[in-house]
């Protein structure tokens, strides 16, 4: 179901300043504390919030843009309704679960966990695994110490059998449920749900896995916007499955959690000497200033992270373009005046010489840039979206029985074949598409 990783060439352009080459260093180190590395099989385990394939996308989008030239690969195994101790895929008795002592506990805890992992995750040979229980686990009740106890221990055993099999391991909270009243933090269920984001604190400090808590930033945002309007309903979708904005928002703190980094590339060019004063993962040639025009070449290390339309009011709710998202151009030396933008020939914003000093960030309006970071986003959703065809509709498929034959297992084993390829083919798409291009860029005095 994975894509046969090997050896990546790693290109590396030649700089004529020194200062390149410590900028490059730096880009290393920020890239070494990302979660996420070169060569990395990455699945998402979760429940039906994670089957939504949206902050997960948005996850695996960032990765893609940030670093074309690393070899990665994603996989979704989220399932709705699921739990810590994997209850959509092991069925354990929750009753019995829940009122188990410690020694039956864990047998039941290592029998699902160890089950459901066998089946859906360990087979795809994950080197990387976010894991995102709770929303279900806490059954939509005020906080119960018996339910909570099994969480933890089934927790635990979820990064001790992905640990063993040489996979790390970042443990997520989910977001807070999001109804409409003003005081959502006195809402029991949030209530609890904090008390499970603590305990899942806790189970990766000991374990030594990556926590991300995308519960407290999500509520800090939801209580200053219900201050303002205790009817706003910010994350879109429903209380518990919040759509593409909501879902952003769940990407951008669980992203900062991860160490990702915010700058995608940067340009200073002073329009005054006619010289380029700084290129950091980016490679400016063919300056031009003439005639009140400044028009150069910009070759990328990366492309912007894409932003979903249907996400883009999420930009007003969190800084998630400073916070991930900063490609950046700074021209000074400029006369005053407005000034108009052109990327190979398409305009694509206007600023003043005052704002162009302070600098620019185009992460959303890079014209043809911007639009073939789009075109991933699209490829990735449809590969996406083909994973998860084939393994709930051809790899779990159960045959009734009197369809049970060899000749059957045939036409699974075809059919998965003939699947595997459609996915090869969109990731060679996604290889292609994620590849940043050489555009010219021209600015010039904007018509009155």
């Amino acid at each position: 179901p994975f894509p046969k990783l090997g050896s990546m060439k790693v290109k590396h352009h030649k700089s004529f300043f020194t200062v390149l080459v410590a900028m490059g260093l730096a880009a290393r180190v920020l890239a070494a504390d990302f979660f996420i590395h070169d060569g990395d099989r990455v699945v998402f385990l979760g429940d039906s919030i994670t089957e939504q394939r949206l902050y997960t996308t948005y996850i695996e989008a960032y990765a893609l843009t940030r670093h074309p030239q690393w070899q990665l690969s994603f996989r979704n195994v989220g399932w709705g309704g699921d739990t810590a101790w994997l209850r959509q895929r092991a069925h354990p008795d929750e009753g019995q679960l829940f009122a188990a002592d410690e020694a039956v506990q864990q047998a039941m805890v290592e029998d699902a966990v160890g089950r459901g992992l066998r089946r859906d995750v360990l087979p795809l040979k994950p080197t990387a695994v976010t894991v995102d229980f709770g929303m279900n686990d806490h059954s939509y009740q005020a906080f119960r110490e018996d339910i909570f106890r099994a969480y933890v221990r089934s927790q635990t055993e979820i990064v001790k059998v992905l640990k063993a099999s040489g996979a790390r391991v970042a443990l997520l909270t989910p977001q807070p449920i999001e109804d409409k009243r003003p005081d959502p933090d006195q809402d029991v269920r949030n209530q609890s749900l904090r008390k499970f984001s603590d305990g899942l604190k806790d189970v990766a400090a000991k374990s030594g896995v990556t926590f991300g808590d995308q519960f407290a930033p999500y509520l800090a945002i939801l209580l200053r916007e219900r201050a303002g309007n205790p009817k706003t309903f910010i994350g879109g979708g429903d209380a518990v499955h919040p759509g593409p904005i909501g879902q952003m928002l769940m990407a951008w703190a669980i992203l900062k959690e991860l160490g990702a980094s915010a700058l995608v590339s940067k340009a200073e060019i002073n329009s005054a000497t006619k010289a380029v004063v700084a290129m950091e993962a980016c490679k400016i040639q063919n300056l031009k200033v003439a005639d009140g025009v400044v028009s150069f070449d910009r070759l990328d290390d990366a492309l912007p992270m894409p932003i979903e339309p249907a996400a883009e009011p999420v930009l007003k709710l969190a800084p998630i373009l400073d916070d991930l998202n900063r490609y950046e151009l700074r021209i000074t030396g400029l006369a005053p005046g407005n000034y108009e933008l052109s990327i190979d020939g398409e305009p694509v914003g206007k600023a003043t010489a005052e704002q162009l000093g302070q600098g620019w960030n185009l992460a959303t309006q890079a014209g043809p840039i911007t639009k073939q970071a789009q075109e991933l986003l699209k490829l990735v959703v449809q590969k996406n979206n083909l994973y998860f065809n084939r393994w709930r509709s051809v790899q779990l498929f159960s045959f009734p029985g009197w369809a049970q034959s060899p000749e059957a297992e045939s036409s699974r084993a075809a059919e998965l074949a003939r699947m595997d390829q459609k996915i090869g083919d969109s990731e060679a798409q996604i290889e292609t598409v994620r590849k940043p291009q050489s555009h010219q860029f021209e600015l010039k005095l904007a018509i009155q």
